[in-house]
């Protein structure tokens, strides 16, 4: 297991706390389940086709 240094702007600091406070999760825990989601979020992007973005935008009527 390594160990990491981070550095956290106020915003950070802010939501960190709110999703301790929520969760009652350690840091260590809360920012896994966070690097978690985003890996998650990275591998469902990557996956995406063009005909699958464009299905996404609404281009009107006859559009």
């Amino acid at each position: 297991m390594a160990t990491r240094t981070v550095r956290l702007d106020q915003e950070a600091e802010e939501a960190l706390r709110e999703i301790r406070e929520a969760t009652g999760l350690p840091i260590s825990e809360a920012l896994k389940q966070g690097l978690r989601a985003m890996r998650e979020r990275v591998s469902q992007e990557a996956a995406r086709t063009p005909y699958d973005i464009y299905q996404e935008l609404d281009l009107g009527p006859g559009g």
